[in-house]
């Protein structure tokens, strides 16, 4: 599995005209060669060289095959090891991850890296990351499972006078005693007047009757994560509260069922878009409709008005649509799909029908 990752990436580099790429980002070392320790990942032409200090020696050994692991000593500074290693595989042109390495990393290089050029580079090891395997598709289907059973079970402990943090904290313990990992992200949860808020942090702030409450949570399992948001309300629903959340809901079963490979992620956008607009809350749907997910929570590709390319079999997105009204609260509701040559598969299992609790 990781030897044909290195393959596709290195013709990647071939096709280029690089000699190597320094990999620095934990999921891209990961997804590589299965180690994600503090270090260097280096993908020449012909070899491939993790380098890390003790504390990640044994268990970047265990956990890494075909790929040679160099312990990095006090004798002489990191980058300088780096420096003397890459001039060993001949490498006089090198890939970075410019959206990553640290202008203080790439001061530091520049100032050894006498012979090499550093070439920043954008995204060469996310775009093969985009299509999911069938085993990262197992990860990510069990970390959803395991959100859905947290889900069902926030429900029965969902009443007034619970604080947002209560809540949030009770979704960490149940998703953590279910096996997985840890949370993909930090938990939101957000009640009230607060749920307009789309990335909003738990407070202390206690539920009261007729409150929205928007949660939007993931658990991460064998390093994949998994996302979705419902919101609920608490006590009697009025018929406004009740439109915006149908609104939400059939733009979002829209946007699913438009969803296959080859249709633009602007196109499926726009169907949710277009018609939250329709019904007079265009002005209150402002982020985009989803995201990939996978070894990070926000992954290419993005379903949104900027999006590029058209969606292919096996990529994992979020659909995500929202209303957001300003003093009064919001409704999202978020769903994760594969995409598949026909539709897509939702792998998403909590109910979407209005609950009040």
């Amino acid at each position: 599995m990781y030897r044909s990752r290195i393959s596709n990436l290195r013709k990647k580099l071939v096709d280029e005209g690089f000699d190597a790429m320094l990999i620095l980002k934990p999921e891209n070392q990961y997804y590589l060669c299965g180690f994600d320790g503090e270090g260097f990942l280096v993908i020449g032409k012909e070899r491939d060289v993790v380098l890390t200090d003790f504390r990640y020696v044994e268990e970047a050994k265990s956990k890494t095959t075909g790929v040679e692991v160099i312990e990095l000593k006090s004798d002489i500074t990191p980058y300088e090891k780096l420096a003397h290693e890459l001039m060993s595989m001949g490498v006089k042109k090198i890939a970075v991850e410019g959206q990553y390495l640290t202008l203080k990393s790439y001061e530091e290089m520049k100032k050894i890296f006498n012979e090499i050029d550093i070439i920043s580079t954008e995204n060469l090891v996310e775009e093969l990351r985009t299509v999911k395997d069938e085993t990262e598709l197992d990860f990510i289907k069990q970390a959803q499972s395991i959100t859905d059973k947290a889900f069902l079970h926030i429900l029965s402990y969902i009443r007034p006078g619970v604080s947002e943090i209560d809540i949030a904290i009770e979704i960490e313990y149940f998703v953590k005693k279910s096996g997985a990992d840890g949370l993909a992200f930090p938990t939101i949860v957000a009640s009230g007047p607060r749920s307009s808020l789309p990335h909003a942090k738990p407070t202390a702030r206690k539920l009261k009757e007729g409150d929205f409450l928007t949660i939007d949570f993931g658990a991460k399992l064998n390093y994949y994560c998994s996302d979705m948001t419902r919101t609920v309300f608490l006590g009697k629903l009025d018929k406004e509260k009740e439109r915006i959340y149908n609104i939400v809901l059939e733009a979002q079963k829209r946007a699913l069922e438009y969803i296959k490979a080859g249709v633009s992620c602007k196109e499926v956008d726009t169907v949710a878009r277009e018609f939250i607009e329709k019904n007079g809350f265009g002005n209150n749907f402002g982020h985009s409709l989803g995201h990939g997910v996978g070894l990070e929570v926000h992954e290419s590709p993005r379903l949104s008005q900027k999006g590029d390319g058209c969606l292919l079999p096996g990529v994992v997105v979020t659909v995500e649509p929202g209303i957001y009204l300003e003093g009064i609260g919001g409704v999202r509701i978020e769903d994760l799909v594969i995409v598949t040559d026909d539709g897509c598969i939702n792998l998403t299992q909590s109910p979407k029908d209005i609950i009040c609790l």
